[in-house]
C-alpha cells in the first residue's frame, strides 16, 4: 500500500503524472484527489539561491513574505507560490562546492540561482550592469611553467576547467539578462601584468570567486541552475574608491525579484 508519506516523497520528486497515477489502484475518488494534490504541489516552485555573502542578498531577502532561519547560513523563505531557500556558502570556491553540493543533493530543487556581485574584464560593460554568466572557467587551476600558465588540459590531466550552461529556463527576464563568460579565481587580479595574460588566455568578460564551483555541482546534480552577477568594478590594480558595490547589489536584487515575479 501507498503510504502517505511516500505519496508525498514521490509528488515532491514530480514522479505523478497521468500515466503514472493509472498505475496505482486508487478508487475514482482518491485518484481525484490524487490529481488535485498533484496539481497543487506542482504549482509550488522550489528555487535555492546561493550567495556568497548575506550582503549581495540582503535587499532581496527584505522583499520576502516570509522567513526562517533555519541554520546561520540557511533561511527558508516564500514569495507568492514560490519556496526559496536562501544559502549563503561563504567566499571562495571550496565552500560554495562544498555548501552547495550538499544542499542540491538532500533537497528537490526546480532551479538553483547563483548570485551576486563580479568584476569586469570588459569596460562595455557599465558598472551596476547585470549579466548572466553562461560560461565559465577554472582559470588558475592548472602549472606555472616559467612565465607561462598551464591549465590541466595542457598539462595531460582529465578534469574540467571550463563550464557551459546549457539550462533553459522559461523565464522572460531572465532571457533578456545579457549572456557573458567569465572566470572564477582563488586570488581576485590586481596586477596589469596577469590581468593581461588571463585575458589572453580566456578571453573573460567577468571574474568571480565561486561561480564556475556553483555551476559543476549543478551540472553534477543536474539541476536547472544560473549565474547572476552585478558588475561591482573593472579589474584593475586594486582600487575600491572607484568600486560600485552598493549599485551592483541593488541592480542585481532588483533583477532578481523580477525574475521570481516572472514566474507563472
Amino acid at each position: 500500500m501507498l503510504k502517505t508519506k511516500d505519496f508525498f516523497n514521490l509528488a515532491n520528486q514530480n514522479y505523478f503524472n497521468p500515466q503514472n497515477i493509472n498505475y496505482f489502484r486508487f478508487s475514482s475518488g482518491v485518484k481525484s484527489f490524487v490529481y488535485l494534490v498533484v496539481i497543487l504541489i506542482s504549482l509550488k516552485m522550489k528555487i535555492l539561491i546561493v550567495a556568497a555573502t548575506r550582503q549581495e542578498i540582503k535587499p532581496l531577502l527584505d522583499k520576502m513574505e516570509f522567513h526562517e532561519n533555519i541554520e546561520a547560513n540557511f533561511i527558508k523563505c516564500r514569495i507568492k507560490h514560490l519556496e526559496i531557500d536562501f544559502l549563503i556558502a561563504g567566499i571562495g570556491m571550496v565552500a560554495t562546492t562544498y555548501h552547495a553540493g550538499k544542499k542540491l543533493n538532500n533537497n528537490n530543487y526546480n532551479l538553483a540561482l547563483n548570485i551576486g556581485i563580479c568584476g569586469s574584464f570588459n569596460d562595455k560593460l557599465e558598472l551596476g550592469a547585470v549579466v548572466n554568466i553562461v560560461q565559465d572557467h577554472f582559470s588558475d587551476l592548472g602549472a606555472e611553467d616559467g612565465n607561462q600558465y598551464l591549465s590541466i588540459k595542457e598539462m595531460g590531466l582529465e578534469g574540467d576547467i571550463e563550464m557551459i550552461n546549457n539550462t533553459h529556463i522559461k523565464n522572460n527576464v531572465l532571457n533578456l539578462i545579457p549572456k557573458v563568460s567569465g572566470i572564477t579565481v582563488n586570488t581576485a587580479h590586481g596586477n596589469e601584468l596577469s590581468i593581461k595574460k588571463v585575458i589572453q588566455k580566456f578571453n573573460p568578460n567577468t571574474e568571480s570567486m565561486e561561480g564556475a564551483a556553483f555551476m559543476f555541482v549543478c551540472e553534477n546534480e543536474g539541476v536547472a541552475y544560473a549565474q547572476i552577477r552585478g558588475v561591482s568594478n573593472y579589474m584593475e590594480r586594486r582600487n575600491k574608491l572607484a568600486w560600485e558595490m552598493k549599485l551592483a547589489i541593488n541592480n542585481l536584487n532588483i533583477k532578481i525579484l523580477e525574475i521570481l515575479n516572472a514566474f507563472e
